[in-house]
């Protein structure tokens, strides 16, 4: 799916480049060798641009073809209406100031991180009658921040007085690098909760290709080492009244149990959290009578027009907030920070605070 996305992504920058090419002709004049040169030297620009850093300026330049179209619509209307027409170069000003507008606007979303709140009722014991959970999700370590950068994010979920923290997945991305990594764990063991720190591997957690300074069993090992709990299609006791359950990834090369295998010996009576990195087995888990079910990886949709892309397609189930299925809440968080790109329009980062009540 990841990859099926970046060549469609690729090839939407291709024709928008392609696109951008034939009005910086019209900016060089429209004819002759000047237009060319200046069609070809701007052109090569960007290229050169995406080359430096290309999921960035991949995204610049769809953004950037998209917002010239848009200011040749504007200035066709003002044509049409004054009987004038504006200098090419005011079209080529407006679809560089929307692009930078907007774009600002999905890096300010990306990188500040909100706080957002639920409060769940239910009929059974929960221990001390009220159980706190901060969910963090999707930090692809090196994105939007760094291992010092997470470490302050851990602040504010500290601020947050967490009985249990769930990292549900996609904790490193496949370029993270080691310092960050070793960092973020350190801040993972440095937080004070009542029950402990909790984790779950996402699809980009075991790395899809060898693109870091670290191994997988390098990033357990750092884990443990900071106290945090890996689940892996395994079960915790949390107090004397809840049940965590985590799930393998879906992505897992060797394959992951039924949820319904990992519940079946379950008392009914007692509260039960899982947590499922990818939000697309809502069927089998209401239906395994499950109480409340977290998830990530979906970034909110990330970037319009992808917002719904997911629940579209049947990827997904939700692609952010919270759902009822019977007896089971399901809630899908948008996650701290972005996977490739550092923009998020449309949703926004956050950081997720569930009291069970």
């Amino acid at each position: 799916m990841i990859f099926v996305l970046l060549i469609g992504v690729l090839v939407i920058m291709i024709i928008g480049l392609i696109f951008l090419f034939t009005r910086f002709k019209k900016l060089g004049g429209g004819k002759g060798k000047k237009s060319v040169i200046t069609a070809v030297v701007l052109t090569l620009i960007l290229a050169g641009l995406c080359v430096a850093d290309m999921y960035f300026w991949i995204i610049a330049i769809i953004h950037l073809a998209f917002f010239w179209i848009v200011g040749e619509i504007i200035f066709l209307i003002v044509r049409k209406a004054s009987g004038k027409k504006p200098p090419y170069i005011l079209t080529a000003l407006t679809a560089a100031v929307l692009t930078t507008i907007y774009l600002s606007i999905g890096w300010y979303f990306a990188h500040h991180v909100y706080v957002t709140e639920y409060t769940l009722d239910t009929d059974k014991e929960i221990p001390g009658g009220k159980v706190r959970i901060v969910q963090i999700t999707d930090s692809h370590l090196g994105a939007c921040f760094d291992g010092e950068g997470f470490a302050e994010h851990m602040k504010t979920v500290q601020d947050q007085s967490p009985d249990l923290v769930v990292v549900t997945g996609d904790f490193v991305d496949d370029d993270s690098c080691r310092e960050d990594m070793e960092r973020s764990c350190r801040a993972l063991g440095e937080l004070k909760t009542t029950y402990g720190v909790f984790f779950v591997y996402g699809n980009h957690d075991k790395g899809y290709y060898d693109g870091r300074d670290f191994t997988a069993e390098e990033l357990a090992y750092e884990l443990r080492a900071n106290g945090v709990t890996i689940l892996e299609d395994e079960e915790v006791t949390i107090g004397d009244g809840m049940v965590l359950i985590g799930r393998q990834d879906k992505s897992n090369r060797d394959g992951r149990a039924d949820i319904s295998d990992l519940v079946k010996d379950m008392d009914p009576d007692v509260y039960t959290v899982v947590l499922d990195h990818q939000p697309n087995d809502f069927d089998a888990e209401s239906k395994a009578g499950v109480d409340l079910v977290l998830s990530g990886h979906t970034h909110g949709g990330q970037m319009i027009p992808l917002i719904h892309s997911g629940e579209w397609s049947g990827v997904n189930d939700l692609t952010y907030g919270k759902e009822v299925r019977g007896d089971t809440t399901f809630i899908v968080s948008s996650g701290i920070a972005d996977w490739a790109v550092p923009f998020k329009t449309g949703c926004i980062a956050e950081i997720v605070v569930i009291d069970i009540v």
